[in-house]
């Protein structure tokens, strides 16, 4: 049985992730569940860092069993974390943990909201973290969310008073929380605001603790509960089929990059609350004690109540449409009362329900997922009414500003198919990240238009309005335009649809690495964003360097295609480093940024338009060895920066390493969290350790010292710890100064640990035999040395390297430094004799 069960909801999470796109069409008892969420005027605003940190078990229970209107702020998008499902990385990954957070709400029933702060990387202390963030920007950011969500409770996951125990960015945003609650009702505090909300003062504020804040479950059972609500989270909803625990997994589980799709959990479980300030609690019930969350709550609510509340005791699940004549008068009542906060709110509430109990299927479909600006597209309007109720098809609205009149009655499941014309105009937006628009700060995305601040995602420009009466009263519903196809293997799928330049152009190499004077040929490929695209393209480059050819003719006949140039590239003979970018002329229009397209079955399609350039780097380099092993582990282009620098690379699958393998690589390279990843892992340990032992360099890249799939990380003891250096300029010393590492075959100094990005390193070993020899150390501000971020060990006829530095970091971006130290880890014990030898085999 319990199989069983478990199958179900494996199932349940696999149907969600392939049609993460697809509309809904929601069955009697999510009708019904809305309907009573519809009679519950409260909200809640759940506050944290991250795209993971926000407690869905939570949201879920606010959601789904008290009704409130639920939303989670999160500080940041999550760009500095790694991505264990594809390349993308800083803030690409932005995106795509964006949109793994609104399939996250789409599942525990909340609302998604943003800042304009960047996940900058592990901060030790809010201190650096709101320094580095900008402090005023983003607690205007956490006002405005809270003055236009206007929660009458906060809930933050982190405690504002533990500063320096856990992530900065955790502390931050439970202390911008915390001062925002009362700046949100000051009129003097951020005024320019008010131009888009007004003040709000929410009742109470919480913070999300649990029996670990008071060290142990031992110590919560004696301590003081005066201000701790406590309620269980694991109930059971029969209407899902699931318990709340249930859907919280599901919800944490679309976190994929991050890792977190997981089992399911169910049974009771305690969540804990403690009340901060605000209005008194009263005998520690309810989050919403005091707190009128009726239609009495609203002026003129009492007769809309009325109607609504009989609605849900009486709804008909086999027949919702008896109810349509009902919510219609609630509808027109609803237009009429004064307050438009909930006005806004319970109007958009109420379409859906009105729209799904007439079995209402309204959908505009583009015979293309994109077009460009001054074109038009075919779109086809699908209208189907599945009741026997009366309603009919008005007119249809666009937002080109034509209209479309019909009057057609839409009799009962009789399909009305409508083919019209959709004007792009010439002045139309290009669809991609509003925060990604324009460059921003290392703590800070820039975003000049208020009215965006907060969002999740670019508002959708191209939608129709389909205007209807039910029951003779008059109600639109707005449908943005989508893109719906089919594949063989998957069925039905649905993209939104968008808008692009006519042309777009990328280099597939970010950074290109020259490590003599050498001439390099460079691909710079142009995509169509229409038919028949003529111009020429160009590449802008340093005055140091040179280019062959000046320009190249574009010719391409059918949008999407490419067309594809060689460049060659002419490096000066020192060192330098540049900015390379293409210029593409159409007429007399100049396109310069790259089109990135983001593709998971988890997400919505997502399209990216940002400068497209990579950087050129003339090194002075020098190496030993050639042919080196990579086993990737969460993902990293450390194999691509590798090969940029001359090295022969092959990505070995685990599950086939064998000692006759592994003899033909002069150094094995480990990628990151590989340990805490590839459970084959262990089995192969042994024939790494022998293939050092017999002349072989084995270089393991940072992993996270909990979870280790295997035993032994390195043939001596290593111990893990979390010890970081996250100030990227932070003193590097060298512990010793005349070892290999620093000067074979190349010279070390201070200048290579210049303009490294984000941090020094992560999760440094903080105990090792003394077999291993540590090379650096280097220490955050007011801390002491951490000398584990670079130990090398000399293990029969090889080396034994363990680095915490956070090589995958540098090397997209071309730092120089990186490079050099990471072909000296490779180099080590690697003479020309040898090196002669093994080309040979």
């Amino acid at each position: 049985m319990r199989k069983t069960i478990l199958s179900s909801i494996l199932i349940l999470l696999t149907f969600t992730i392939l049609h993460a796109q697809k509309p809904t069409t929601p069955s009697s008892s999510e009708i019904f569940e809305s309907i009573q969420k519809l009679n519950f005027l409260g909200s809640v605003l759940y506050v944290a860092a991250h795209p993971d940190d926000e407690n869905t078990s939570l949201i879920s229970y606010m959601s789904n069993h008290v009704k409130a209107r639920t939303g989670y702020l999160a500080i940041t998008r999550g760009d500095g974390g790694q991505n264990l499902i594809g390349p993308e990385i800083s803030h690409l990954l932005g995106v795509i943990r964006t949109q793994e957070l609104l399939a996250a709400r789409r599942i525990d029933g909340g609302e998604q909201f943003f800042t304009r702060a960047t996940d900058f990387g592990f901060s030790k202390d809010p201190e650096e973290t709101l320094s580095i963030w900008n402090k005023e920007d983003l607690l205007s950011d956490v006002v405005l969310a809270i003055r236009k969500f206007k929660p009458d409770v906060i809930i933050n996951r982190f405690d504002h008073r533990t500063p320096g125990t856990t992530h900065g960015h955790h502390t931050s945003s439970a202390m911008l929380s915390f001062e925002a609650f009362d700046l949100a009702n000051d009129q003097s505090a951020f005024p320019d605001l008010l131009k888009i909300a007004d003040v709000w003062q929410p009742k109470r504020i919480f913070y999300n603790t649990s029996p670990w804040a008071f060290g142990s479950p031992e110590e919560f059972e004696k301590a003081d509960k005066t201000n701790l609500i406590t309620f269980d989270t694991g109930i059971y909803y029969p209407l899902k089929g699931l318990s709340n625990n249930e859907v919280s997994s599901l919800a944490s589980s679309q976190h994929l990059s991050q890792g977190f799709g997981r089992l399911t959990n169910r049974g009771s479980q305690n969540e804990y609350i403690e009340f901060l300030k605000g209005d008194a609690l009263v005998n520690n019930e309810t989050v919403f004690s005091g707190i009128d969350t009726s239609w009495n709550r609203v002026k003129g609510g009492k007769a809309i109540g009325d109607i609504l509340y009989k609605v849900e005791h009486e709804f008909n699940f086999k027949d919702p449409s008896v109810h349509l004549a009902d919510l219609m008068k609630a509808y027109q009542l609803l237009q009429t009362i004064e307050d438009d906060h909930w006005k806004t709110i319970k109007i958009k509430e109420l379409k859906s329900i009105i729209e799904a109990c007439a079995g209402l299927y309204l959908e505009a479909s583009a015979e293309t997922s994109s077009s460009t600006p001054n074109s038009k597209i075919n779109v086809n309007i699908e209208a189907l009414n599945r009741s026997n109720s009366p309603i009919e098809l008005v007119s249809f609205s666009k937002t080109d500003g034509t209209t479309s009149l019909q009057n057609t009655l839409l009799k009962p499941n009789i399909k009305q198919n409508i083919k019209t014309d959709y004007t792009i105009t010439d002045n139309e937006i290009y669809t991609t990240p509003y925060w990604l628009a324009e460059k921003g700060t290392l703590g800070m995305y820039k975003v000049d238009d208020k009215n965006l601040i907060g969002l999740p995602e670019t508002p959708r420009q191209v939608s129709v309005d389909i205007n209807l009466k039910i029951n003779n009263s008059p109600i639109t519903i707005t449908k943005d335009v989508i893109y719906r196809f089919g594949k063989p293997d998957k069925g039905e799928l649905y993209r939104p649809f968008e808008i692009i330049p006519e042309a777009a152009a990328k280099i597939p190499e970010k950074v290109i690495i020259f490590e003599n004077d050498k001439q390099k040929n460079v691909e710079i490929i142009v995509k169509a964003g229409r038919d028949n695209l003529e111009g020429f393209v160009e590449i802008n480059h340093p005055k140091d360097w040179s280019v062959s050819p000046e320009k190249q003719t574009v010719s391409i006949a059918f949008k999407d295609q490419e067309q594809r140039f060689i460049f060659t590239i002419i490096p000066p003979k020192n060192q330098s480093e540049g900015y390379i970018n293409p210029i593409i002329h159409i007429n007399d229009k100049i396109y310069t940024k790259e089109r990135i397209e983001i593709d998971y079955d988890h997400i919505p399609y997502q399209t990216i338009l940002e400068p497209s350039e990579s950087k050129i780097v003339r090194l002075d380099i020098k190496k030993k060895g050639n042919n080196i092993a990579y086993i990737a582990g969460a993902g990293d282009v450390v194999p691509e920066s590798l090969e940029h620098i001359g090295y022969h690379v092959q990505t070995i699958n685990p599950e086939n390493i064998s000692a006759d393998m592994l003899n033909t690589f002069d150094a094995v390279v480990i990628g990151i969290r590989a340990y805490n990843t590839i459970d084959e892992l262990k089995f192969k340990q042994q024939l790494l350790f022998d293939f050092v032992e017999k002349g072989g360099n084995m270089i393991v890249q940072y992993n996270t010292n909990s979870r280790l799939k295997v035993d032994k990380l390195a043939p001596y003891d290593l111990k893990l710890s979390r010890d970081r250096v996250t100030d990227e300029n932070a003193e590097v010393r060298f512990l010793e100064p005349n070892h290999p590492l620093l000067n074979y075959p190349n010279k070390i100094t201070q200048e290579d640990f210049e303009g490294w990005t984000q941090e020094r390193g992560l999760y440094y070993p903080g105990e090792w035999a003394s077999e291993f020899t540590p090379i650096l150390s280097m220490n955050d501000k007011g801390e002491t040395p951490k000398d584990g971020s670079l130990l090398v060990a000399k293990y029969g006829k090889g080396y034994y390297i363990y680095t915490g530095l956070s090589f995958f970091r540098e090397f997209p971006e071309g730092v120089s430094g990186a490079y050099r130290l990471f072909a000296n880890m490779l180099s080590i014990g690697k003479e020309d004799i040898k090196q002669a030898e093994n080309l040979k085999q």
